[in-house]
């Protein structure tokens, strides 16, 4: 296995948009700042919650670039490379400049909804067009295809790249199955703030998460009291923002994040189409709960 240091809370960071829509990097640069200062362990750049998919190639080597300059190696970062197009993610990855980057997450092919045996070949071609570590992206909701835990261990045992999966299937009997048989040095991240808790108590080993954008110092509190076996007072954490999970996930991510760091002063609350803003029903509901936890909003 390569090895590379992707434990405790890892922030899927946003792409803030001005009001005409284009990426606003300025503010870009200030949600680095505030996520680096309140010490994450790693950023994720181009994932889900960066709304990949509405950017272009130019904006998307833009933002790649902007953060690895900004971070200057203060944390790792993981970049999202993936598709349903095998061959057009291994000619990225064969062709790009990933100087700075630390690690890849790749997403289970989408729409296309391959077998098992596809989805093993699909990541059999990504890890041996990069020697880059490489963490699997398993989010049947999303993909429309679950990675079942015998692929995912296949795969994890056959390449040595191959470094973690992150796990949002939020199948708990799946997740167990492969913690409990994976092979040493392969590690399991949460990709679902709501059951972060849980799982790290079963051994998975952190965190990739939407509600660290806007919280990093209390969620990663959590986080790393549970590492530590401190479950008592993380589960005190994690109890303090289980209504606020609900709440950002109901009208999309990241609708409902975006949202919240709008009220912080971070960023414009503007999202691209086909997504669209958080209802304001849910953000009184979210902003309640926050004046509860003593957080400002």
């Amino acid at each position: 296995m390569i090895q590379t240091t992707l434990r405790g809370l890892g922030v899927a960071l946003i792409t803030p948009f001005k009001q005409d829509e284009s990426v606003d990097y300025s503010a870009l640069l200030r949600m680095v700042d505030y996520l680096v200062l309140n010490n994450v362990d790693f950023l994720c750049v181009l994932g889900t919650t960066a709304e990949t998919p509405t950017l272009t190639d130019y904006e998307k080597e833009k933002v790649k670039e902007t953060v690895i300059e900004r971070v200057n190696g203060r944390v790792p970062i993981l970049l999202g490379v993936g598709g349903n197009n095998t061959r057009g993610v291994t000619d990225t990855l064969k062709n790009g400049n990933y100087n700075g980057v630390d690690a890849i997450l790749s997403v289970v092919p989408y729409y296309n909804k391959p077998s098992q045996e596809g989805i093993y070949q699909h990541y059999k071609a990504i890890s041996e067009s990069t020697e880059l570590p490489l963490v699997l992206y398993n989010v049947p909701g999303r993909t429309g295809m679950n990675m079942t835990a015998e692929t995912t261990l296949r795969i994890a045992n056959d390449f040595k790249n191959v470094i973690a999966v992150k796990e949002a299937s939020g199948n708990m009997t799946q997740i167990d199955d492969i913690i409990k048989n994976r092979p040493e040095g392969f590690n399991v991240i949460s990709g679902d703030d709501g059951i972060t808790y849980p799982l790290i108590t079963m051994g998975a080993v952190g965190v990739i998460s939407v509600i660290g954008n806007a919280f990093p110092r209390e969620f990663g509190r959590m986080t790393r009291l549970a590492l530590q076996g401190d479950y008592a007072n993380a589960l005190t954490i994690h109890h303090k923002f289980t209504e606020l999970f609900k709440l950002l996930f109901v009208d999309g991510n990241p609708a409902g994040v975006k949202a919240m760091l709008h009220a912080m002063g971070m960023i414009e609350n503007k999202l691209r189409l086909p997504l669209v803003p958080t209802r304001i029903t849910t953000f009184e509901a979210m902003r309640k709960i926050l004046s509860e936890l003593n957080i400002r909003c």
